[in-house]
């Protein structure tokens, strides 16, 4: 007798974990995805927080003569930064443009010299090929020929996905070789 009601308690033991263990909903892996879900109906809203709030245009920015093609080009380091200042990968378009720049005056940008064609980063695959993971940040190669001895100002613009535009300026400075 004995026997049968150990038999009984596992069986009726089994059923109850089976019973109750299906309750949740088969899309959350936790409770705290469920929570969220309760909290904030649109999911791909909580990725918003995650956006880019601000562009950084990083010192290792310079003006170099290709060593294979002997022309002239700015090897740009631009990295994305959320929230909360860490550097982020992101899709966007950058859009790039070089003025020069204007000693004594109240804007010191003069007319637009140059102004690439946009980078378009949309694509994971592309955006992966400008990105350099060590850095934290994208680099991009701007073929120009800049005068020597001569002060421009590269704009970078970012075109987020949700339609923001952030914006940096970064002042260059050609030098003689001489």
């Amino acid at each position: 007798m004995d026997l049968a009601i150990e038999r009984y308690a596992v069986i009726l033991l089994i059923l109850f974990l089976c019973f109750f263990s299906g309750c949740n909903n088969p899309n959350s892996s936790s409770g705290r995805s469920t929570e969220i879900e309760r909290s904030n109906p649109n999911k791909i809203a909580i990725y918003a927080e995650y956006s880019p709030v601000k562009i950084d245009i990083l010192p290792l920015t310079e003006y170099t003569i290709n060593e294979e093609s002997l022309e002239g080009e700015i090897n740009l380091f631009v990295s994305l930064l959320d929230v909360f200042g860490s550097q982020i990968k992101s899709p966007c378009i950058f859009r790039f443009e070089l003025y020069p720049k204007v000693q004594r005056s109240s804007d010191p940008k003069g007319g637009r010299v140059m102004i690439w064609t946009d980078m378009d980063l949309i694509d994971p695959k592309v955006n992966n090929d400008y990105w350099q993971n060590f850095l934290r940040a994208y680099k991009f190669s701007l073929l120009f020929e800049l005068q020597s001895n001569q002060t421009y100002i590269l704009e970078v613009t970012c075109i987020c996905p949700n339609s923001k535009y952030l914006s940096s300026e970064y002042t260059l400075k050609i030098e003689s070789d001489s």
